[in-house]
């Protein structure tokens, strides 16, 4: 008896722990498949390779980098200019004469007397030169001989060289670096693209149409003759070049589900779908994105099939502390 009793209580032990063990893999597998329903399909896409460009575009002006205006230092009579706009100048350069007004009017009268009393009176009382302070370009000339100027007044416009003065809004700061590469087109020149890089970024605001923006100077890499002070300039700042990368769309890539294992500690993944029609997650590394598609470096492999997913909307409930509905028959008839 007691041997028969043994055996038959081994069996059914036996029968409890393959149900105890079907139980725990249903748990098991019920577990991983919770993310599966939450989630639908929208689309089936593949692993694709190319080039990925994000970019900031912002309007500009150009301007001189250090604007120079050479003002008379004396009142008086311009006698002479030495230099046309858009030439180019050296430190020290006369770049005008002129007479005080005593000079002029002692120049006026000696003229009366002859050309002899003129020259000697010159030789005696030079005219005052106005010098180039520095290197650079003739942007503006404001008088002509036989002006009269005061000393307020600006006789040349001096500039060291022409940069494009670009205003980025202020959401768009983080994206913008110094010596970050920039393409510049003009208003008067589209067709032609002229290489730069941000020399200087403006540590203070300005309110433009209600909205913060930043001063970002860009230095042109070669200043061309089509470049004149003024003019409006459009700016693309190049914040991503990347060239032949695995790229997928920017919606197909999601942080590691946490109900998943996660053996490689990935904080990124993509889904795929099982030949049982199940979601299994995919460790990646994403790389640059231009919004649109991300560039994969780590995980994937080109012409890879992944799934684009999205949460399932949840079921409306009836509202318990609305107002109740109304039934078809009990409905209010519609007045004519």
């Amino acid at each position: 008896m007691m041997k028969f009793k043994t055996n038959k209580l081994s069996h059914w032990a036996k029968m409890g722990l393959v149900f105890v063990a079907l139980v725990g893999l249903i748990k098991i597998f019920s577990s991983c498949e919770v993310a599966d329903r939450n989630f639908q399909i929208v689309r089936t896409v593949k692993v694709s390779s190319g080039d990925l460009s994000a970019k900031v575009d912002a309007t500009g002006t150009v301007k001189p980098y250090n604007r120079v205006e050479i003002k008379a230092p004396i009142a008086g009579r311009i006698d002479e200019v030495l230099v046309r706009e858009g030439e180019e100048v050296k430190k020290g350069q006369v770049l005008a004469r002129m007479s005080s007004t005593e000079r002029a009017v002692l120049l006026d009268a000696a003229r009366s007397q002859g050309e002899d009393v003129v020259r000697r009176w010159e030789e005696a009382y030079k005219s005052a030169p106005l010098l180039a302070p520095l290197d650079g370009t003739i942007i503006v000339r404001s008088v002509e001989p036989g002006q009269t100027v005061t000393t307020a007044d600006p006789v040349i416009v001096l500039s060291d060289r022409l940069i494009v003065e670009a205003l980025v809004d202020e959401t768009d700061l983080a994206l913008i670096k110094l010596g970050q590469s920039v393409e510049i087109t003009l208003d008067a020149y589209r067709e032609e693209i002229i290489p730069g890089k941000v020399d200087h970024i403006s540590f203070e605001s300005t309110l433009e149409n209600n909205v913060n923006v930043y001063a970002v100077d860009v230095a042109p890499r070669e200043v061309r003759a089509s470049f004149r002070s003024g003019m409006t300039a459009n700016v693309t700042f190049i914040v991503t070049d990347r060239k032949n990368v695995l790229l997928v769309p920017s919606e197909a890539v999601v942080t590691w589900p946490p109900n998943k294992p996660n053996p490689q500690n990935a904080d990124f993944a993509v889904y795929k779908k099982t030949f049982r029609g199940n979601l299994e997650p995919i460790a990646i590394k994403p790389g640059a994105s231009d919004g649109g598609m991300t560039e994969i470096t780590e995980g994937l492999t080109e012409g890879q099939e992944i799934v684009v997913v999205r949460k399932k909307e949840k079921e409306k409930t009836a509202n318990l502390f609305g107002p109740p509905r109304l039934s078809r028959k009990n409905a209010p008839a519609k007045s004519s």
